[in-house]
């Protein structure tokens, strides 16, 4: 893995983790501080209840703690995924990403531990030792055979679950797909063939699943560095592998690959040949999960079998195997039995939650999000994509019924209609909102021209941006300028090869520039002198020019300068979308309690009702392209009728102009932000409100509120803010603030870009 990895990758990766601090993770405390009481309730006196509550019953730990929804995710660093064995410190940042995706994907808190200890009985006996502080315990990266010594050891001595995902993650989502495969196919699981190649602890784990699901063992020929398991071997066989030692003459892959149904490769890149593929059985399955490069590339198997099925472990092929699909929602449906293992039902039900996920109907929010072609279930739809918002609402439930079916739950669930709706607060709760957008922008990058080209910022989101494939950047500057920033930074990107430059100082387009912005803007007090000199000057102006003559499909302005200035330059030039009667801007945050979009954060100062209702359905629209499915709320002083000051009556009217425009949308107001927030404070104002659960969009009176809204949430609730996303141009035209980041430039041109695929960037503002 690292010797792939380019040089201005690993220098990225490298600022990734030194800045703003070191790592990627901190703790924070649940329980207010505030004053002398609070203290004394979290520590002494009053911490002594809780102690002696949990001496008199221990499963009081649950509620007293955060025991129940802590994980420890535990490595010896002896076989670290494309590194080796590394060992305990240097696999730290690899656990340290795992615990983040435990966090992100299914709010599950995480301690990384690296423990300094190869022995296997003496790490069972470090391991098991912490109990007491964890509710589950995720095994990372331990070298086969050890780790299913370490592993079936700390299942028998730990009441608590514990779980290998280097096992068991990849053996519940390879399940899946070979029982979708099947099914396509119209063959049984009992009939069918099965080789490996690799015989490590994800390729015996996927084995032992797939026996546990219907496959029977005198089907399954195992191949490793030494060729074929079979009877009698004795190089590098160990009481795992040999349960799958054949009686068989052959000794190479390529002598029990004929007739296979089912490839399973976890082994080495190119390991598979296209004549061997030939030699499978009609309409077989490869599952060629070694990375980055498969056992078979998906085209060379296609090419040499039509008719085959491919997973691979890549996210630029279909049917990606990803753990990620999996492991945080089992342990989200653990630990809330409070399970004391995770057994083999409950990994069959994960299975079956997948398998029959692929099988539904792509989601809106999904089709969406990824561009409004994602297949049905079929050969290239075998599995789930990795950020499909329905995999915690159907595995977690799957197994935590499975836990308590199969008696290991400590605390069964009553109601669980109830607990999968609970579940949907961590749907698109994280940073992985952009994924989708990301996704989309891949497919078809637009050409962005970036109005401060010589910012260093600007500088390294280009290189960023070339890196994701999401855009073909066109950068405003002078090339002597920004070919010293470029090697100061230490970037590779070069004028010309990588990127466009426009010259302000010397472009030969310069007189059509001029001649375009007085044709534009003419009437509208732009005179030959203010012209010429502002397409000399003003790097806004340039890249408005360029976006109104075709030149580049979205623009980013705004690192310096007055905001204001700017939108009327993209007013003039760029000019409005069809039905649109003025511009307006929505700012999305990203915090910890979840995700929300604020207009009008930056533009119209005391928009009318009807200003109101026109800003609303375009939000709507661009939410959508998130994939996710707007709630929408208009914020007022009041709640539904309480008072009748200017900023209530005014919404009521926009409401009603809102349902009449775009009917279909979840929108309800005028409320207070707290009832906007909290269903449970709006039923009690209103039961019969619209909108349901948490609103996700939230509708400013004017912009003193909206924009004083989006600054403290910014840093009140340490947020990640992508915008502001500049509404109704009549091409994608947005305005930067000046503290913005690098990531935030790289946010918003992936927006920018999304914005420009869907109509050549016109937004739709009569739109549901």
């Amino acid at each position: 893995m690292a010797d792939e990895m380019s040089n201005d990758l690993k220098a990225g990766a490298l600022y990734y983790h030194r800045h703003p601090r070191p790592g990627k993770l901190e703790i924070q405390p649940t329980k207010p501080l505030g004053n002398q009481r609070d203290l004394a309730h979290a520590y002494s006196p009053g911490v002594a209840a809780a102690c002696e509550a949990i001496v008199a019953d221990p499963a009081e730990a649950s509620q007293l703690t955060s025991r129940q929804n802590l994980v420890a995710v535990i490595s010896n660093g002896t076989a670290v995924l494309g590194l080796g064995n590394i060992g305990p410190l240097a696999s730290k940042p690899v656990m340290e990403g795992k615990a983040v995706l435990f966090k992100k994907f299914a709010g599950i808190d995480v301690f990384d531990i690296e423990v300094a200890e190869n022995d296997a009985a003496r790490l069972v006996d470090v391991v098991a030792a912490l109990e007491p502080t964890f509710g589950g315990i995720n095994l990372e990266d331990i070298k086969a055979p050890e780790c299913f010594e370490v592993e079936e050891n700390l299942k028998a001595r730990m009441g608590i679950p514990v779980f290998h995902d280097d096992q068991h993650g990849t053996a519940i989502i390879v399940g899946a797909a070979v029982s979708n495969a099947l099914e396509l196919a119209g063959k049984s699981i009992s009939d069918v063939k099965i080789v490996t190649s690799g015989a490590g602890a994800a390729a015996l784990a996927c084995l032992n699943l797939l026996v546990t699901l219907g496959a029977r063992r005198e089907n399954i020929f195992v191949t490793d560095i030494e060729g074929v398991v079979y009877e009698g071997r004795e190089a590098l066989m160990d009481r795992w592998k040999s349960i799958y030692a054949q009686k068989t003459e052959a000794r190479r892959l390529a002598e029990v690959i004929p007739g296979a149904d089912v490839f399973l490769g976890l082994s080495a890149g190119g390991v598979l040949k296209a004549d061997m593929v030939k030699t499978m059985a009609e309409k077989p399955l490869i599952l060629a999960l070694a990375n980055p490069y498969p056992e078979i590339m998906p085209d060379a198997a296609i090419a040499a079998r039509p008719d085959a099925m491919i997973c691979t472990g890549r996210s630029d092929f279909p049917n990606q195997v990803n753990n990620v699909l999996c492991f945080p929602y089992i342990f989200r449906g653990a630990l809330d039995v409070e399970a004391s293992t995770i057994n083999e039902a409950m990994k069959a039900a994960a299975v079956k939650a997948i398998a029959a996920l692929a099988r539904e109907a792509p989601s809106d929010v999904v089709a969406r999000a990824y561009g409004g072609d994602i297949s049905g279930f079929g050969p290239t739809s075998l599995i789930p994509n990795p950020f499909d918002p329905r995999l915690i609402l159907r595995i977690a439930p799957a197994v935590a019924r499975a836990a308590m079916e199969s008696g290991v739950a400590r605390k069964p669930i009553t109601d669980m209609a109830a607990y999968t709706e609970s579940l949907s607060r961590f749907v698109f709760r994280s940073g992985f909102i952009m994924k989708p957008v990301f996704a989309l922008a891949r497919k078809a990058p637009k050409r962005v021209i970036y109005a401060e080209g010589e910012d260093e910022r600007v500088l390294r989101a280009a290189q960023a941006v070339l890196e994701d494939g999401i855009a073909q950047p066109v950068l405003i500057g002078r090339p002597a300028v920004v070919e010293t920033r470029l090697k100061r930074f230490g970037l590779s990107i070069e004028i010309g090869r990588d990127f466009e430059l426009v010259n302000p100082e010397d472009d030969p387009r310069y007189r059509d520039y001029v001649a375009t912005y007085l044709d534009v803007a003419g009437r509208k007090g732009i005179t030959p002198d203010i012209a010429r000199t502002l397409v000399r000057t003003n790097t806004t102006v340039i890249a408005a020019l360029a976006l109104a003559r075709g030149e580049a499909d979205a623009m980013l302005c705004g690192l310096e300068g007055r905001f204001s200035s700017r939108i009327k330059h993209i007013e003039d030039i760029v000019g409005l979308a069809p039905g649109v009667r003025a511009l307006s801007a929505m700012s999305l945050i990203i915090t910890s309690k979840g995700h929300y979009f604020l207009a009008d954060t930056h533009v119209r100062d005391d928009p009318s009702a009807d200003e109101i209702a026109e800003m609303t359905v375009m939000c709507a629209e661009h939410v959508r392209r998130f994939g996710i499915e707007p709630q929408i709320a208009l914020l007022a002083d009041s709640d539904f009728g309480s008072a009748d000051t200017a900023s209530a009556v005014k919404m009521r009217k926009a409401l009603s102009l809102i349902r009449e425009r775009a009917p279909s949308l979840e929108v309800d107001g005028e409320m207070q932000a707290d009832s906007a927030l909290s269903q449970v404070i709006r039923e009690k104002v209103l039961p019969t409100s619209r909108l349901k659960g948490a609103a996700n969009v939230l509708i400013m009176p004017n912009l003193d509120s909206a924009n004083i809204a989006y600054q403290l949430t910014k840093i009140l609730a340490d947020a990640l803010p992508v915008g502001p996303i500049i509404l109704g141009p009549a091409k994608p035209a947005h305005i930067l603030t000046p503290s913005v980041t690098t990531r935030g430039i790289v946010n918003m041109t992936a927006v920018a870009v999304v914005e420009a695929q869907a109509g050549d960037g016109e937004t739709a503002g009569t739109k549901a």
